[in-house]
């Protein structure tokens, strides 16, 4: 990667999508290792579709660093499927924990995702994602941000541009426009693996406790997760609480 790292003076985000509008996704990668350089990192949960992102990625940049946050908390064939991947695409994998143990969390605050409450899901995932995260952004001196969200994916999702701010760094996003159809059409395409809980019926999954197979009576795949009453972990969200209630399922 070159050392050239973009001043966030220098770039207009109206502008950036605008050039944007109609790039492909490797276009869009591109465009973030030129204008970002070693600042540049990208971030994945492992979760049903990942190997696309970072196959996409790597063949770009094959030593970007790769933040995994692990809560602790992830399916046994989540940990087995990262390896599996660590180890086909030779990632540069960096993998960030909360600073607080499963155990000592749920002595002190009890078993936060068992609350039918969104206020503990998001001291939850407070805890869990987004410290680790933010954490690993500043050890790593990101200045961006790749990731893989698509705005099919929650209603919040449908409000973002491929070119992004959130806590003071670019957030790219090169598949944003990409259908299910797109991503099954790459992994077929690369003979790239779904995670092995897409066998089961998983359109989505995270955490075992709060993730299940789709069922006939979900509207939207996000329903399965947080046990529908909300749609976003908080690693994706302006923390504001004002944003973070709109997201609340039970308002929309």
């Amino acid at each position: 990667m070159t050392n050239a790292i973009l001043e966030k003076s220098a770039l207009n985000l109206e502008t950036a999508n605008l050039q944007l509008a109609d790039a492909d996704a490797n276009q869009i990668v591109k465009w973030a290792v030129e204008n970002f350089g070693d600042g540049l990192v990208m971030s994945t949960s492992f979760g049903i579709q990942a190997a696309v992102m970072l196959h996409l990625v790597t063949r770009i940049v094959p030593d970007i660093p790769v933040i995994w946050v692990d809560t602790g908390y992830l399916p046994p064939k989540t940990y087995r499927f990262a390896e599996q991947l660590t180890e086909k695409l030779h990632l540069n994998l960096k993998v960030y924990q909360s600073s607080i143990s499963p155990a000592r969390m749920e002595a002190l605050y009890g078993r936060l995702w068992a609350e039918n409450k969104v206020e503990s899901l998001n001291r939850y995932d407070q805890i869990r994602k987004v410290e680790p995260m933010q954490r690993a952004l500043q050890e790593l001196n990101a200045t961006a941000w790749l990731v893989g969200l698509r705005s099919g994916q929650t209603d919040h999702r449908q409000t973002l541009q491929s070119i992004q701010m959130q806590w003071s760094l670019y957030k790219v996003l090169p598949i944003l426009s990409w259908t299910a159809e797109d991503v099954d059409e790459y992994l077929k395409a690369y003979d790239l693996p779904y995670h092995p809980l897409w066998e089961q019926g998983y359109a989505t999954v995270g955490d075992w406790h709060s993730s299940r197979p789709v069922s006939d009576e979900d509207e939207h795949e996000r329903d399965t997760r947080f046990r529908g009453i909300k749609q976003e972990c908080g690693l994706h969200l302006p923390q504001t609480p004002g944003l973070a209630e709109s997201l609340d399922s039970s308002n929309l």
